[in-house]
C-alpha cells in the first residue's frame, strides 16, 4: 500500500552556514588552554564589553550569514562551568549576560536575538573554555517554529517568583527543563534565576541517568512578559527527531521520578 503524505510547507528559511570561515576556525582552535583563543588575551578583538574577567566580544568567526554573532567569555578559568562555578560567580555571570543580550535587542538592529550556552562534546559546541553566544539574526525570526506548549509541562515548583517544569511537549526532548520568570526582574529576582539553573545543570551532569550525562545545552528566550532558560541534557540526537522532527519523552512513570530529582536538586 502507497501512503500519500500532504507536502507541510514552511516559511522559515534555513540560516546559511559559511564552510570557508569554518575551515579556517578549525585549523586555529585546538580543545587544550595552550591555542584556545579565550585564554590568550591577546586575540580578543572587538570587545563590546567587560566585567572582572568576564568579556563580550564579537565572534572571529562569523560562520553565520545575515548575522552579527558575539561571544561571552564566562570566566578566565579554562575548564570552568556553570556547573563548578561558586554561587556568587555564577550570579555575577547571569545578571552580565542577561544585560549584554538585553542591550543587542535593545539596539534595534535584528529580527531576533538568541542566547545560548554549548558545554560538552553532544552540545554543539567547538571550543571547551566556557562561554555563551549571542546572536542577532537579520533575516530570521529565531522563535518561529518555538510554541507555547514547548514551555508547558509537569510542574517541578511554582510560586509566585518562579516557575520550573519539564517539558511534556519538549522542542527536541528528553528531559527539557523550563526555567520561566516574569520578564522584568529584580536583582534578587536574577539570582533566583541563576540557581535555579545552575542547580538543575549539575542535577543533569552528576545525578541524571547515574552520571551519564556529559553535556548540556542552556537556551534563553523572552516570551509573552517570561523571560525562560531551557535546561537541555544532551546525548546523540535521535534519529526520529533528526529525520522527521519528533521529539520523545519518558513514560510518565520515569518523567514522575525526574520530577521528583530535580525538587530534591533545587533545594
Amino acid at each position: 500500500m502507497c501512503y500519500n503524505y500532504p507536502m507541510i510547507t514552511h516559511s522559515h528559511d534555513p540560516l546559511i552556514f559559511n564552510a570557508g570561515v569554518n575551515r579556517i576556525k578549525y585549523s586555529k582552535n585546538g580543545s587544550s588552554n595552550d591555542n584556545c583563543p579565550f585564554c590568550d588575551k591577546s586575540q580578543q578583538a572587538n570587545i563590546h564589553k567587560v566585567q572582572d574577567d568576564m568579556v563580550w566580544l564579537d565572534n572571529k568567526f562569523m560562520t553565520i550569514e545575515n548575522s552579527q554573532m558575539t561571544v561571552l567569555i564566562e570566566s578566565a578559568e579554562h575548564l570552568g562551568d556553570v556547573t563548578t562555578y561558586s554561587r556568587k560567580k555564577n550570579r555575577e555571570l547571569f545578571r552580565f549576560a542577561f544585560a549584554c543580550w538585553q542591550e543587542t535587542m535593545d539596539s534595534g538592529k535584528f529580527d531576533s536575538v538568541l542566547m545560548f550556552k554549548n558545554f560538552g562534546p553532544m552540545s554543539g559546541g567547538s571550543l571547551r573554555h566556557p562561554h555563551m553566544q549571542i546572536v542577532g539574526l537579520t533575516c530570521n525570526d529565531g522563535y518561529e517554529d518555538v510554541t507555547a506548549e514547548n514551555f508547558s509541562g509537569i510542574n517541578v515548583l511554582k510560586n509566585d517568583r518562579i516557575e520550573i517544569s519539564l517539558s511534556d511537549h519538549p522542542i527536541m526532548g528528553l528531559a527539557e527543563t523550563n526555567i520561566s520568570q516574569n520578564c522584568v526582574m529584580s536583582a534578587d529576582d536574577e539570582d533566583l534565576f541563576a540557581d535555579a539553573v545552575q542547580n538543575t545543570a549539575k542535577y543533569y551532569m552528576n545525578d541524571f541517568m547515574n552520571g551519564r550525562c556529559d553535556s548540556y545545552n542552556l537556551f534563553f528566550y523572552k516570551i509573552d512578559g517570561r523571560t525562560i532558560c531551557k535546561v537541555v541534557p544532551r546525548f546523540l540526537t535521535s534519529p526520529y527527531f533528526i529525520g522527521y522532527k519528533i521529539p520523545q519523552i519518558f513514560t510518565n512513570e520515569r518523567m514522575q521520578e525526574i520530577v521528583q530529582e530535580l525538587r530534591k536538586a533545587l533545594t
